[in-house]
C-alpha cells in the first residue's frame, strides 16, 4: 500500500465506530439480495418472459457473484467506507471516483424517493382515508431518526428488516412446496410443476423478449453492494465481509429461483401482470387467509429497509467525497454519535421531494425512477470491475500487495460482467420507455463535468495531487 492510499483512508475513515457486528453485516447483504423489485416487479417481468425468467434472474445472479467477488478482493485489500468511489478514484484516476462517488448519492437520494412513494401506497391497503403524502412523510421522519442516533441503530433496524423480508420468502417457498407436493389448497390440480412449460413453452415470447427484462431484473439486485458502504464500520471486515460474500450464491439460488420456481409451478406464468405483486396473485389462488395483508406488509418493509440504507449510504459517500475535496467540507462531519449528520440530513431534505410529488407524479414516474436507479446502479458495477481489473494488474506487476480474498479467475471473470453490463445498457437504449434514463444519465454527466471543472479552477492542487497519487498505481 502506498503512503498515498494510507493517507486517504485514514481521512475518510477517522471517526466513524466500527459498530456492526457480524450478525447485522450478513443481514445487510442478505436484506441487499431481496427488495421490491422481486416483490413487485417480478409480475411485469413474468408477463413479459414467461417461466424463463427463472433463467433471467438466475443468469443475472451469476454475474452479480462476479462483481460482489472483485469487490470482495479490493474490500480486502483495502477496506474503506467509501468503497467504490476510493477505489474508482486509486485505480482510474480523481475524476473517476468524484462521478462514482455523486453518481452512486444520486441512486440512493433517487431511490429513497421511489420508496417513500411505494411505502404510503401499501399504507393504503389497511388505512385507504391517510393521505399519501402524509404516510410518506411519516417514514422519511422516523428512517431520518434512526440513521442520525447512531450505525449500531442503522444496523438493528436493518437486521430486523431483512429477517422479515428472509422469513417471508422462506415461509413462501415452503407452503408453496407443500401445495406441489401434498396438493393442499384451492389451486387444485392447476399447481403443477408442469405449469414451467406447458403454456407456450420456457419461452413463450421468445428468447429475446426475455432477454429484454435483464434490465429489470438487474434493478431487482440493486443493493447488494451495500456491504461494501459498510466496510468502514464493521467490527471485522476480514471475517464479516468475504462471509457475506461469499453466502451470495445460495441466498440468489433460495430467494429469486428457488422462489420463482415455486410461484410459477403452483400458478401458471398467464395469470400474471404488470403492476401485482405475483407474490400475493399466487396465495389469493392457494387461498389462505389474510394472504395479501401478509405479503403487503413484507413488501412495506421490503421498500423501507431500501429506503434506511439509502439514508446511510448517501450520508457515508458524500462524506468520503468531502474527504477528498470533492464536496463541501461540511459533509466530511461527524455528530457527537460518530453519523455524517449533515450529509444525512440534505440527502433526507432531497428524498423529501418525493413526498411533494406525491400529489402529481404520473403513473409512468415509478418506471422512469428505477430507471435511473438502475443506470446509477450499472455505472457503480462497472467501476468496480474496472477497478478490480487495474487492481489485478497492479499485483501481478508486482506493485501493489495481494488481497487476502482473491476473486476466482483473476480479471478474467470481471471482464465478463462488465461485457454482459455493457450489454443491458444497450436493452435499455433499445427500450423507449426505459431509455428516458440515458437521457437523464447524460444531463447528470454533463452537470459533473461542470462540477469538475469548477473544483479544478477552484482547487488545482487537489486535482494535481490526486492524478499524482493515481499514477503512482497505474
Amino acid at each position: 500500500m502506498t503512503s498515498a492510499q494510507v493517507d486517504t483512508e485514514n481521512v475518510s475513515e477517522e471517526g466513524y465506530e466500527r459498530g456492526l457486528g457480524s450478525r447485522q453485516v450478513q443481514m445487510i447483504a442478505i436484506g441487499g439480495a431481496i427488495g421490491v423489485g422481486l416483490f413487485m416487479g417480478a409480475g411485469a417481468n413474468i408477463a413479459k418472459a414467461g417461466p424463463s425468467i427463472i433463467l433471467m434472474y438466475a443468469l443475472a445472479g451469476v454475474i452479480i457473484f462476479f462483481i460482489m467477488r472483485a469487490l470482495g478482493e479490493l474490500l480486502l485489500y483495502r477496506p474503506v467506507s467509501g468503497s467504490f468511489a476510493e477505489y474508482a478514484r486509486e485505480f482510474l484516476g480523481p475524476f473517476f471516483g468524484f462521478v462514482t462517488g455523486w453518481t452512486y448519492w444520486l441512486m440512493w437520494v433517487v431511490t429513497g424517493m421511489a420508496e417513500l412513494t411505494a411505502a404510503a401506497i401499501y399504507i393504503h391497503f389497511w388505512f385507504p382515508d391517510i393521505p399519501q403524502w402524509v404516510s410518506a412523510l411519516v417514514f422519511l421522519v422516523v428512517l431520518f431518526g434512526v440513521n442520525l442516533i447512531s450505525v449500531k441503530i442503522f444496523g438493528e433496524v436493518e437486521f430486523w428488516f431483512s429477517m422479515i423480508k428472509v422469513t417471508a420468502i422462506i415461509g413462501m417457498i415452503v407452503i408453496g412446496l407443500g401445495v406441489l407436493t401434498l396438493g393442499f389448497s384451492d389451486a387444485g390440480d392447476t399447481a403443477t410443476v408442469s405449469n414451467l412449460w406447458s403454456h407456450d413453452g420456457f419461452f413463450p415470447n421468445g428468447i429475446g423478449s426475455s432477454l429484454m427484462t435483464l434490465q429489470g431484473v438487474m434493478f431487482a439486485y440493486l443493493a447488494v453492494e451495500l456491504v461494501g458502504v459498510t466496510a468502514g464500520e464493521s467490527e471485522n471486515p476480514e471475517k464479516t465481509l468475504p462471509k457475506a460474500i461469499n453466502t451470495l450464491p445460495w441466498r440468489i439460488i433460495v430467494f429469486y429461483v428457488g422462489a420463482l420456481l415455486v410461484i410459477l409451478s403452483v400458478v401458471k406464468w398467464t395469470d400474471f401482470s404488470a403492476g401485482e405483486s405475483p407474490f400475493v396473485h399466487a396465495f389469493g389462488e392457494i387461498g389462505i387467509p389474510l394472504a395479501a395483508g401478509i405479503v403487503n406488509f413484507v413488501v412495506l418493509t421490503a421498500a423501507l429497509s431500501s429506503c434506511n440504507s439509502g439514508m446511510y449510504s448517501t450520508g457515508r459517500m458524500l462524506r468520503d467525497l468531502a474527504a477528498n475535496s470533492e464536496a463541501p467540507q461540511v459533509f466530511g462531519k461527524l455528530n457527537a454519535r460518530k453519523t455524517p449528520a449533515v450529509g444525512i440530513t440534505v440527502s433526507v431534505a432531497l428524498m423529501g421531494i418525493g413526498v411533494v410529488l406525491n400529489y402529481v407524479v404520473p403513473e409512468k414516474a415509478f418506471l422512469y425512477v428505477t430507471s435511473v436507479a438502475t443506470a446509477a446502479g450499472i455505472w457503480t458495477w462497472m467501476m468496480i470491475l474496472v477497478s478490480h481489473i487495474r487492481y489485478r494488474s497492479a499485483v501481478d506487476a508486482g506493485r501493489l500487495r495481494a488481497s487476502s480474498f482473491p476473486a476466482p479467475g483473476g480479471a478474467l471473470f470481471s471482464w465478463v460482467a462488465l461485457l454482459f453490463l455493457i450489454g443491458v445498457t444497450g436493452m435499455i437504449a433499445y427500450d423507449k420507455d426505459a431509455r428516458v434514463c440515458l437521457y437523464v444519465a447524460a444531463g447528470w454527466a454533463v452537470a459533473l463535468g461542470i462540477g469538475w471543472a469548477i473544483l479544478k479552477s477552484r482547487n488545482p492542487q487537489i486535482a494535481e495531487r490526486r492524478d499524482a497519487e493515481f499514477q503512482k498505481v497505474g
